[in-house]
């Protein structure tokens, strides 16, 4: 088996605000958008992300605007830099820029709908390096 593509469903009340969410502030862009789902895909090697309408199984009428039951993590270069662009472009950061004692630096925001998205730099072990 090989591998070519993975994309990441996320199941949650209202796919559009997530749509202008993930195209706003992380540079990804809307490659399917259809009555309940859209399809956000980057021109790197980021994983695609399909945000669908609901619940899966659940019948329409039981539908909510309930947050989200996931999460994403992207691991990502220049992290400080991109935690100051979104701080300024007003994101919603529910845990600011930090360093774990074993090197990861991470932050993580949240959407409309209750996704959080994780970012995460890694650094080089022994202190090498530092953001």
């Amino acid at each position: 088996m090989n591998i070519i593509a993975s994309a990441v469903l996320l199941t949650v009340g209202d796919p559009a605000a997530s749509s202008r969410f993930f195209t706003g502030h992380l540079g990804f862009r809307e490659v399917l958008v259809t009555d309940g789902s859209v399809h956000l895909s980057r021109d790197d090697a980021a994983a695609d992300l399909v945000v669908l309408k609901g619940r899966p199984g659940e019948p329409a009428e039981r539908e909510r605007s309930a947050p989200a039951d996931g999460a994403v993590s992207f691991t990502v270069t220049g992290l400080a830099a991109e935690h100051e662009r979104l701080r300024r472009e007003g994101a919603r950061i529910t845990m600011p820029l930090r360093q774990e004692p074993w090197g990861e630096w991470l932050m993580q925001l949240t959407d409309p709908n209750g996704v959080v998205v994780q970012l995460v730099e890694w650094m080089p072990p022994g202190g090498a390096g530092g953001l």
